[in-house]
């Protein structure tokens, strides 16, 4: 890609002489975090008081979806503005490296290095491998450590599948380590070259192993915690691939497994405790802000890389394209746009990349394939002709719109939710009649073209491979 980088500097160097100041830009990323947070209501009891006062300070985007349910291809869409469907990365693997349309593409925080800004960051932005994108990078603290020598709820299967009180103390956990290291950083004074700072605060909490320290767990008394609403019947209207490719090869526990074990009301109460902590590590990170001489010329964008399930359809994890696989919390917090806010139009994480760049006064790029969300922080019920798609796979995909989530497999077979009636998704009304023009109007989102599935071995391929055999694929 041909760079415009010393016109770019030119321009920024003319701007800094004529006293325009540039705004800092905060990116925090929470994993598998769903909508179990205060100001989206997924949960009652969700306590999470830092994201609720983020989004108080500035946009609310209530109805945001990732574009895949599973950490890599969710992050690489995120950090490069490329669909799934564009770069092959459907899936846990490969690396965005070794994707060949990614290759010459800046990511994210590059991109802003190449505008003058000095890139930062600790904890989890990228999947893996933070340290080659950014110009500093203070670690991953421990990632999803620590864990104990043996397993506390969950005897079988992954190493990482558990959940359970430990360890004792917070700071012994990645999540407040990568919030110290952020709370340093905004105590630094600005820099002599009047420089902005693009940082990336990554936490890894309430990703599996769903640990906290004891007194999280304590404001969730198991035997008070209410469990998501689940039908039996609720699969019954879904074709027989839809329900193979979110049930084979897959890491997590089965439901039946959980419930049997008496385990429910436990893994809840652990990710509600784990959703407090990683809040409470936010605020951390909002306090050193706001205590900074950047508290006023910093944009903050806080989002999660997909939804979660806790029993929902008979599920836990990721890996869905129903709406509690890529719900997922988005805030946009910037200098003179108002407080507040809350759109309900279907937005994305790929919207990310060219509102940060349009916000922050950087060059726009046609080559974007999300849109920046900015008129909608001018005005949240402005006309949004977009819909958020989704996708799990090569022919898999999801298109939510404000009122309907439409799904078409790769057999064919097609899903359709009004969440006007049915916000848990719990009645397939694709077949009806009444609902043909819109069941059209959604089908119009599907690309036309689509990347073929890049070769890897993830628990994702293995899904993939299992229900297209079933198919004759």
């Amino acid at each position: 890609m041909k760079s415009n980088f010393p016109a770019v500097m030119l321009l920024l160097l003319a701007a800094s002489a004529l006293g325009e100041e540039r705004h800092n830009i905060l990116l925090v990323s929470i994993d598998d975090l769903n909508d179990w947070t205060g100001c989206l209501s997924g949960h009652p009891q969700a306590k999470t008081p830092n994201i609720d006062r983020l989004a108080e300070r500035g946009t609310l985007f209530s109805n945001a979806h990732c574009q895949s349910p599973v950490c890599n291809p969710s992050r690489a869409s995120l950090l490069t503005g490329r669909h799934p469907h564009s770069s092959g990365v459907y899936f846990l693997s490969p690396d965005l490296k070794q994707a060949p349309a990614l290759q010459n593409l800046d990511t994210l925080p590059e991109r802003f290095a190449k505008n003058g800004y000095r890139t930062l960051a600790a904890g989890k932005i990228f999947h893996t491998g933070d340290k080659r994108f950014f110009q500093e990078y203070g670690g991953n603290m421990g990632g999803f450590g620590p864990r104990p020598k043996k397993k506390i709820s969950q005897p079988h299967g992954h190493p990482l599948w558990d959940w359970g009180a430990y360890p004792e103390r917070d700071e012994d956990m990645p999540d407040y380590k990568i919030a110290k290291w952020a709370v340093e950083q905004l105590k630094r004074p600005p820099e002599d070259s009047n420089a902005p700072f693009f940082m990336g605060v990554g936490f890894y909490r309430p990703h599996v192993p769903m640990y906290a320290p004891k007194k999280w767990f304590d404001r969730f008394p198991r035997d008070q915690v209410m469990l998501p609403l689940v039908r039996d019947d609720d699969r019954d209207d879904l074709s027989a691939y839809a329900i193979a490719l979110t049930n084979e090869k897959h890491v997590s526990p089965e439901h039946a497994w959980v419930e049997s074990a008496g385990q429910w009301e436990h893994a809840v109460q652990a990710y509600l405790a784990s959703i407090a902590f990683a809040d409470h590590c936010l605020g951390l990170v909002l306090d050193a802000l706001d205590a900074s001489p950047y508290r006023d010329n910093t944009i903050v964008v806080l989002f999660a890389d997909h939804g979660f399930h806790l029993g929902e359809k008979q599920r836990w994890a990721k890996r869905t394209i129903w709406e509690n696989g890529t719900h997922v919390p988005l805030v946009a917090v910037a200098p003179g746009y108002e407080k507040g806010q809350r759109t309900d139009k279907p937005t994305q994480l790929l919207d990310i990349f060219p509102t940060l760049l349009e916000l922050a006064g950087l060059p726009a790029d046609d080559r974007q394939e999300g849109h920046s969300l900015v008129p909608l922080m001018k005005d949240p019920q402005a006309q949004w002709p977009h819909v958020a798609l989704s996708s799990f796979g090569k022919g898999n995909y999801a298109v939510r719109s404000e009122d309907f989530r439409y799904i078409r497999y790769l057999d064919g077979s097609e899903e359709l939710y009004d969440h006007r009636k049915d916000p848990h998704e719990w009645t397939n009304v694709a077949a009806g009649k009444e609902l043909a023009e819109v069941i059209k109007t959604h089908r119009q989102q599907l690309p036309a073209q689509e990347a073929d599935v890049l070769p890897g071995n993830s628990t994702g391929h293995q899904a993939y491979k299992a229900a297209s055999r079933l198919i004759g694929q």
